[in-house]
C-alpha cells in the first residue's frame, strides 16, 4: 500500500513539512509506503477549461500535475496539506489540484483521503473544507482525526511545539491506514460499489 502527500508549503522544511513527518512515521510503522511531493514553490498555472484533457488524458500544461497523475493513480491513498493564506490554502496547490482532479480522468472510488491546515491561529477549518471538497466529488473516503486535521505555528519548527496538533497528525495517520487496510480487504470481497452512468444536469434557462 501506498500513500502520496502533497506539500502544498513554498518552505522547505517548514510547518507543514512537521506535520506530514509525524504521519510518515505512522505509516512507516503500518507498513504503509510513502513519497511526499512538494510543489508550493513550483510555477503552476490555472485550469483554462480548455477541454484538451477529455482527449488526450492529460493537462495540456506538461508539468508537475501531469507528474502526480500517475502517482495518485497507483496510490491508496492521498495526503494534501497546505499552510493556510486568507483562510484558505497556498493557491499553488489549489491550482494544481483543480488541473489535477479534472484532468486524471481514472477511478478514484474509495481511495482514501485526507487534508491537513497549518496557521498560525485561524483559517484551518475554512482550509480543511476547502481542499476536502477534492475527495468528495470523486467518490473517495475521507479520513478523519480526533479534531479536525490541523496544527499551528508561525515560525518555521513552532509546530513542532504544539503536541495537540501532532496527535492530530498520528490518529489521522493510523484511522488512514485502518481505512485503506479495511477498503483493501471490502474490494478484495465485494468490489467497488456499482456505479450508474453519471447524469449531468445544468441549470440554464
Amino acid at each position: 500500500m501506498k500513500v502520496l502527500l502533497i506539500n502544498g508549503s513554498p518552505r522547505v522544511g517548514g510547518n507543514t513539512s512537521i506535520a506530514l513527518a509525524e504521519m510518515v512515521k505512522i505509516f512507516d510503522a503500518e507498513g504503509i509506503g510513502t513519497e511526499i511531493v512538494q510543489i508550493g514553490a513550483k510555477d503552476v498555472r490555472g485550469c483554462i477549461a480548455c477541454g484538451t484533457c477529455r482527449k488526450t488524458g492529460k493537462c495540456v500544461f506538461d508539468d508537475i500535475v501531469n507528474e502526480l497523475a500517475p502517482k495518485l493513480e497507483v496510490a491508496d491513498g492521498l495526503v494534501l496539506a497546505s499552510p493556510v493564506y486568507y483562510a484558505s490554502a497556498n493557491s499553488t496547490l489549489t491550482a494544481a489540484l483543480d488541473r489535477l482532479f479534472y484532468s486524471a480522468r481514472f477511478d478514484k472510488t474509495m481511495k482514501v483521503g485526507a487534508s491537513v491546515a497549518v496557521a498560525r491561529r485561524g483559517g484551518c477549518s475554512a482550509t480543511f473544507d476547502q481542499l476536502n471538497k477534492y475527495f468528495t466529488i470523486s467518490g473517495m473516503a475521507v479520513a478523519s482525526s480526533q479534531y479536525w486535521n490541523s496544527i499551528h505555528g508561525k515560525e518555521m519548527g513552532e509546530a513542532a511545539d504544539d503536541p495537540e496538533g501532532l496527535q492530530t497528525m498520528r490518529t489521522l495517520a493510523r484511522n488512514m491506514a485502518f481505512l485503506m487496510k479495511s477498503i483493501a480487504l471490502g474490494k478484495e470481497r465485494y468490489g467497488l460499489p456499482e456505479k450508474e452512468e453519471q447524469i449531468h444536469t445544468n441549470y440554464v434557462r
